[in-house]
């Protein structure tokens, strides 16, 4: 069985988090979204919600799962006994910045591969950050995210998406 760990922020979680979870799916075994633990006030969900948020995004997926980690990803990847690390690109500006993490991350763990998706067209302009963003200024992001999402950040800006 091959395990893959997909590793993020995810806030929130967006259709463009769900594809590519979907996608690595068809390519592994075993799929672990990792929800990186961040403080509360570095976030606008809690780690819980957001771990809630993804797992309820992607129930549709059988071999697939959400967990909160902490620390260094290669050291969370070890633990699930993963081979790859899978990541999303949507522009070169991710390429970059996605370059220098794998090769430090191919520094510390040889033994785990660095796997990228490119992001689907209809999801290319979207990000965590943008999605906070715009629904904070009253914008319906209800096509960009997952439906409990939408409901989320509709209560945490009191109503205005």
């Amino acid at each position: 069985m091959v395990t893959a760990v997909y590793p993020g922020r995810f806030d929130p979680v967006t259709l463009g988090h769900v594809d590519i979870a979907q996608r690595a799916a068809t390519l592994f075994d075993r799929v672990v979204v990792a929800v990186y633990d961040l403080p509360p006030e570095g976030c606008l969900f809690t780690t819980e919600e957001r771990v809630k948020l993804f797992a309820g995004a992607i129930e549709h997926i059988e071999h697939a799962e959400v967990k909160s980690f902490s620390g260094l990803i290669v050291d969370f990847a070890r633990k699930e006994r993963a081979k790859a690390l899978v990541r999303g690109i949507r522009a070169v500006t991710d390429f970059e910045a996605e370059f220098d993490m794998a090769l430090m991350n191919s520094k510390m763990a040889p033994e785990i591969d660095s796997v990228y998706l490119m992001a689907s067209l209809e999801h290319l302009f979207v990000s965590g950050h943008r999605i906070r963003e715009v629904a904070g200024m009253g914008y319906d992001v209800a096509e960009l995210v997952p439906a409990a999402v939408a409901k989320a950040l509709g209560e945490k800006f009191g109503g205005k998406t």
